[in-house]
This record gives structure tokens, C-alpha cells and sequence, in this order.
């Protein structure tokens, strides 16, 4: 008897529990997400010198920021938050009444496009002042902090420093308006890159991230050969990091990265006691790995690229990121190594790349000249890729008629 409640209380406690999961898992995702979004230098040019908009001539909006708000707005769930510092507010420096006009005609220019700030929060303050309400602080944004908002989730979009520190302090991430370079020096100097979700200057590229994602894959392939390595980032800047213990190797694996515009990492310990076999085709395995899985389902993506001269060679590389592996190769080599990679394996190398991304290549080559042969076909590779997986939000369809691929 004692035995069948204490069954009965067990499965009645296991209920509540699995309840009580289920509860709070649909409570976070009944939270709301907002975007937090500067205005001068965002949203509208700043100038150069006052660093201030005194009046309609100087107010100018950035390029594609009303097209991309829009299709946020419309689009996604986000919640739009317009937080800026506005120094001296109210002061001779900084009139009430010209801040007034060029407010009040941006946010009906705003409208007028179908775009609504949910709320907008304006400090006042000068930074001598200090004060809590004044960017990084949040004391403006309390009602943000009280658990009905999903900050994880949130961005604060802005091209100051401030912003970045203010995501970190509100428990969110940050959009820094800002070329990627350039935001990449600022962030490590500062320490605070691990609070920024993306750097871009560009309003298209921003509307991209938000509602596609990121594009970024990490594969970890280990066999008794050989320790691989891959990271993949296909919305990057070219960004390469690639380690091999194959000179040659490394140097065609970094134009893949440099000349399709992905950010690229791969460190690979293999067997090249043994020989070169199986650090290259576990390298090319583990990259088309990364390939297929950073393309997600593949909408919106151009699905096909091709060609590439290179001095007295001629390589035309196309490919089709349609799901079906396939090479066909067209490229002969009268040398058996080009620096320290064997010339037998760059068929191998593209073979079992395509197998692994599940895509086309076909492959050909002509010249005389082994090394521009070669890398002619890698950077023909690469441009390819580049062409392929430009993304388009505005037409994200499945590029197939089968509506798989």
C-alpha cells in the first residue's frame, strides 16, 4: 500500500515538474524583444564638427534605413526603442525649439513610411554630468529590466561605444554601427567584443541579421588520422586564420576564405608522418561539412556561381548548391607536387568537398603555369561560393521549383 502512494506521489511530483518546465519555457517565449536604436548617426547623418542636426538642411537619413525599418516593422516582433543623447538639451547650445523641428519632421517622415516608434527616450544631460539616464547608464530603461522583456534576445543598434556598453548593461547584444575592421580594433581595445553581435555600416545588412540569423557554423572532426578544425562565418569580411602543416595547402584553403568574402578558420593536426592523403581530404571533407551546414534551408541564397582568369590560365569553376553531390573535373597537372601538396590530390581535395556540401562542381583548367593553375581554381572556387550564397531578404524563396533542396 505505502508503496503505491509513494508511486502515486512520484508521478504527481513528476507531473507538476515537467508542468511547471513547460509553464516557464512558455512564459520566455511570451517575452518581448526590442530593438534599442541611437538616432544621430544611425538613423540620420551626424555632422562631422557640432556632432549635432540643428535644423531640417542638415537632416538626412542614412542610406536604406527606411526600407529596412519598414520590413522590420513589419516583418518581425521587435519592439522599436529610439535611446539618445542629446547634450544640452534645452540650452543655448542646444536649442528646444530646433531639436523640436527636426524630431517632429523625422518621425513623421517615419510614419509616413509605415514606421512607429514604440517609445523614445531622450537624456539631456552634457557627459560632465554623469548622470545615470545618460548612455551606458539604463536608468532610463527600467521598465526594460524587470523580467517581461527578453534581453538575451534584444539589440541595441547604435555607432558609439556607448551603445555596445549600454547592450552590455541592459544584458543584451550590440549592432555597432561601424565598418567591421574598424569596430574589430575599438571592441578588443576595450573589451567588449563579446557583447556584439554584428559590425556593418550598412542598414541591408542589419535588416539581413535580424530576421535570417547568422550564418556561422563550427565543425569538430576527429579520427585516429587526423584533429580538424572548422569555423565558418559566410557573412564575414574574408578574415582568414588557416594552419595546416601544409604550406601550399594553407595558402589555396585562405583564398577560398579571402576571395568569397567568408571569414574562415582551420587548424588541422594530421598524420604527415604517414603522408599528405588524409590531412587533405579530411580538411575538404570537414569544410563542405561547414558549407552545407552554414547555408541552413537555403532561402534566399543565389544557389549557382562560376569563372576566373589568372595571368596564362584560364579556370572556370561552377557550382550549385542544390543538395546533389557531383564533380566533374577538367584539369591536368604535369608536376607531382606544387610546393608541398601533391598534385594527385586536388582532385581528391574537390571530390570530396563536393560530396560533403552535397553540391556540383565542375571544374576546368588550361594554362601552363602549375601554381596559377591551381590557384586559379581555388580563387575560381571562392568567387564561386561568393556568388552562391549572396542572400536576399526581400526575395526569400526556396531557389528550387521542388521546394526542397
Amino acid at each position: 500500500m505505502y508503496k503505491n502512494i509513494e508511486c502515486v506521489f512520484l508521478f504527481s511530483l513528476f507531473s507538476c515538474s515537467h508542468f511547471l518546465l513547460l509553464w516557464i519555457k512558455l512564459k520566455e517565449k511570451m517575452k518581448k524583444t526590442a530593438l534599442f536604436i541611437d538616432r544621430d548617426g544611425t538613423l540620420i547623418v551626424e555632422p562631422p564638427v557640432t556632432f549635432q542636426v540643428d535644423n531640417l538642411e542638415q537632416m538626412e537619413f542614412l542610406p536604406n534605413v527606411m526600407r529596412n525599418l519598414y520590413f522590420i516593422r513589419k516583418n518581425l516582433s521587435f519592439e522599436l526603442v529610439m535611446v539618445t543623447n542629446q547634450d544640452g538639451l534645452g540650452t543655448p547650445a542646444n536649442p528646444q525649439k530646433n531639436f523640436d523641428l527636426v524630431q517632429g519632421k523625422m518621425l513623421q517622415i517615419l510614419e509616413g513610411e509605415g514606421i512607429v516608434f514604440d517609445k523614445i527616450f531622450i537624456d539631456e544631460s552634457c557627459p560632465e554630468d554623469n548622470l545615470p539616464t545618460r548612455k551606458p547608464g539604463t536608468a532610463m530603461l527600467t521598465e526594460y529590466m524587470t523580467g517581461d522583456y527578453d534581453l538575451k534576445n534584444s539589440f541595441v543598434i547604435g555607432d558609439r561605444l556607448t551603445d555596445v556598453e549600454l547592450a552590455k548593461n541592459l544584458g543584451c547584444k550590440a549592432i555597432f554601427f561601424c565598418e567591421p575592421e574598424e569596430a574589430e580594433k575599438i571592441l578588443a581595445e576595450k573589451k567588449l567584443g563579446d557583447f556584439c553581435a554584428l559590425a556593418t555600416k550598412e542598414w541591408d545588412r542589419i535588416a539581413e541579421f535580424l530576421f535570417a540569423g547568422e550564418r556561422t557554423v563550427t565543425i569538430q572532426r576527429t579520427t585516429k588520422e587526423t584533429d580538424i578544425y572548422v569555423h565558418i562565418n559566410l557573412d564575414g569580411t574574408g578574415k582568414c586564420n588557416i594552419s595546416t602543416g601544409l604550406q601550399f595547402f594553407d595558402h589555396m584553403l585562405e583564398q577560398i576564405g579571402k576571395h568569397s568574402g567568408c571569414d574562415l578558420t582551420i587548424k588541422v593536426k594530421g598524420d604527415l608522418g604517414v603522408d599528405e592523403h588524409h590531412t587533405i581530404e579530411d580538411t575538404a571533407i570537414a569544410l563542405g561539412e561547414a558549407l552545407r551546414k552554414s547555408l541552413g534551408d537555403k532561402r534566399g541564397i543565389e544557389r549557382y556561381g562560376f569563372c576566373l582568369p589568372m595571368d596564362d590560365c584560364l579556370c572556370t569553376v561552377a557550382l550549385d548548391f542544390g543538395g546533389r553531390p557531383w564533380l566533374v573535373w577538367d584539369a591536368k597537372f604535369n608536376r607531382e607536387y606544387v610546393g608541398d601538396m601533391p598534385t594527385e590530390m586536388f582532385l581528391h581535395f574537390f571530390k570530396s568537398l563536393s560530396d560533403s556540401a552535397k553540391m556540383n562542381l565542375n571544374i576546368q583548367a588550361e594554362g601552363e603555369n602549375e601554381h596559377h593553375k591551381i590557384e586559379g581554381i581555388f580563387k575560381a572556387l571562392a568567387r564561386a561560393i561568393k556568388m552562391a550564397i549572396k542572400r536576399d531578404i526581400y526575395k526569400y524563396e526556396l531557389p528550387s521549383t521542388k521546394g526542397v533542396l
